[in-house]
């Protein structure tokens, strides 16, 4: 992005949308750094106003603590080695030399310990995206370019040190180093004249750069839920039908590793909660014998579900999003023929279908791919349970469609709904349900962690959060509710999400019950708003208020008891 391409999307902004606060902590002058962040925030956070506020020049760590004094709920903190003590840089001098190695790394050691120290204090300050040092420092010890001198050795020991200490805090986010290299040459960073004018140390296509990463830190795009692939010459090398199931190959000694790396990189996706599938035209008998084989990569048990036949994958893909319930644009699609693709994308064009090409160099690129579309910070106790939710709700709804009704399927579910207070400090469990469901969303808006949290921390204001459990299986926390008692006495509920994997099993209604008995009400008020796809939702209001949906949709506690579905679980509240 060009400067002059940032101010005009900046321009564009509406004076009437809610501003979103992003703290810029560096200590040289922000500007055009600044510009771009708010630019590069922009287009991540569509519908806010962007307001970056900068700090003190020269006071790094007095501009982190100002911050951590007031958070305003995003944060970027960008290094610099001249930050840390100055004789590292250009502007100001200090002497060089071999003997004053020592006294530098004792300097930027104590620097880097102040840091960590604030910025591990401060796990309710929201998100706080860093920047470790990018530019070279100054060539302090007299080594020549291509030799890696003492003094630079033990910078680099220190500023992994501190990253690997920082990585262990969740609401700390570190710009990966191999990343903005791609993007921005190290000999292409720094800029002397502008750093010794104006106290900018950057070329502007570097800030532009370490801008957008700084911004995919701060709001990064939900992580891709699932991938459906195709075995043959994709999942492994070699047609299954053809050479049989000791034919096809994965390994080295075939010639065949970039195969062995997919399957990897698919069993770690699946370890980390994503859902994987199965899409081929094959026998289905050779495909569960091929899972079988005891040196598989991907195991069977991380896969669901696998659909092989040979119609059209469409089909298939139809069918395997039916079993997630979730939408195509969740989802990627990868196969090796360019005719299957087009074919699946037509059918599905919100899928992103991404082509398996053998060479190990696109290969290990795919993997990479993937790794960004469905990364994520950490994996919750949920993510382990998706799975397993989704085989299970398969089983419930394979029971309901033989010989025995869904209401005595549901009856000997032996279901149990608990619901407990979310308050401060909070389960980010929660706001990763409300900022990531879709289709069971009440309005569809996104909350900052500081906007949560200031919430949590209103006395006006209430958090519920669900867990559910059956015969099935465990759920874990599938919900999560909000509002609070107007002065009429009516529940103002502004917030509302319910996760995909816990459709089916009237869990909504057991809500919306506990909400009129535990709060004593007699009418619940709607914040609703509709979105492109929170179609389950619009159907629930329909049913229960006798209308179409509209923001402000009055529930009175006589009409619910009157169009409300049977519910048959148990609702426990464990902390009162």
């Amino acid at each position: 992005m060009k400067l002059v391409e940032a101010l005009s999307l900046l321009q564009t902004a509406d004076p009437a949308d809610l501003p979103l606060p992003v703290a810029l902590i560096c200590g040289f002058t922000s500007q055009p750094l600044l510009t771009f962040l708010a630019a590069h925030m922009r287009l991540r956070v569509p519908g806010r106003r962007i307001e970056v506020l900068e700090g003190r020049f020269g006071d790094l760590t007095g501009n982190l603590e100002r911050y951590l004094s007031a958070p305003c709920g995003f944060a970027a903190m960008v290094l610099e080695w001249a930050d840390l003590d100055s004789r590292l840089g250009w502007r100001q001098h200090g002497g060089w030399g071999r003997a004053r190695i020592n006294d530098i790394t004792a300097v930027v050691e104590r620097q880097l310990g102040i840091i960590q120290g604030l910025l591990a204090g401060a796990a309710q300050s929201g998100i706080v995206a860093v920047a470790l040092p990018s530019v070279e420092a100054a060539p302090v010890e007299p080594v020549a370019g291509w030799q890696y001198g003492q003094l630079q050795s033990r910078l680099d020991a220190l500023a992994a040190s501190f990253a690997a200490n920082l990585s262990a805090l969740p609401h700390v986010r570190l710009v990966s180093p191999s990343r903005l290299a791609a993007l921005s040459s190290l000999h292409q960073r720094l800029n002397v004249k502008t750093w010794n004018q104006a106290g900018f140390p950057y070329q502007l296509p570097h800030a532009d750069a370490l801008a957008s990463l700084l911004a995919l830190l701060l709001q990064p795009p939900s992580p891709r839920k699932g991938i459906i692939t195709d075995l043959d010459n994709t999942l492994w090398a070699g047609i299954l039908g053809e050479v049989g199931v000791d034919g096809v190959a994965w390994d080295l000694d075939h010639h065949a590793a970039q195969y062995g790396a997919y399957q990897q990189m698919l069993q770690s996706l699946a370890d980390s909660g994503a859902l994987v599938a199965v899409a081929s035209k094959n026998d289905p008998r050779l495909v569960q014998a091929a899972f079988e084989r005891t040196d598989i990569l991907l195991r069977a048990d991380s896969v669901f579900p696998v659909d092989c036949h040979w119609g059209p994958k469409s089909d298939s893909v139809t069918r395997i999003l039916q079993a997630w319930n979730i939408s195509g644009d969740s989802v990627v699609f990868i196969d090796d023929s360019a005719l299957e693709l087009a074919e699946v994308h037509n059918a599905h064009p919100g899928l992103e279908c991404l082509p398996f090409e053998t060479e190990p160099n696109q290969v290990a690129a795919l993997v990479r791919r993937l790794a960004d579309l469905f990364g994520k910070a950490s994996d919750s106790a949920e993510d382990s349970l998706r799975l397993q939710s989704l085989r299970a709700g398969a089983e419930l709804r394979g029971g309901a469609g033989g010989k025995v009704s869904l209401e005595q399927v549901l009856a000997s579910a032996a279901g149990v709904l608990t619901i407990v207070s979310v308050s401060d400090p909070p389960n980010p469990r929660a706001l990763e349900l409300v900022n990531k469901t879709n289709q069971f969303n009440l309005n569809g808006r996104r909350f900052t962690e500081a906007e949560w949290f200031n919430r949590l921390r209103s006395p006006e204001y209430f958090v519920w959060m669900a867990s559910y459990t059956d015969r099935f299986g465990p759920l874990g926390n599938i919900s999560v509710l909000a509002g609070h008692i107007s002065e009429d006495g009516d529940l103002d509920l502004d917030t509302w999400v319910l996760s995909c994997r816990a459709f089916g099993r009237r869990i909504e209604y057991a809500m919306l019950g506990a909400l009129f008995e535990r709060l004593r009400i007699q009418r619940i008020g709607f914040r609703f708003e509709a979105t492109e796809r929170n179609g389950p939702l619009q159907e629930l209001l329909n049913t229960v208020t006798g209308a179409p949906p509209v923001s402000g949709s009055l529930l009175g506690a006589v009409d619910f008891d009157q169009r409300k579905l049977p519910w048959y679980m148990r609702i426990e509240y464990p902390y009162g």
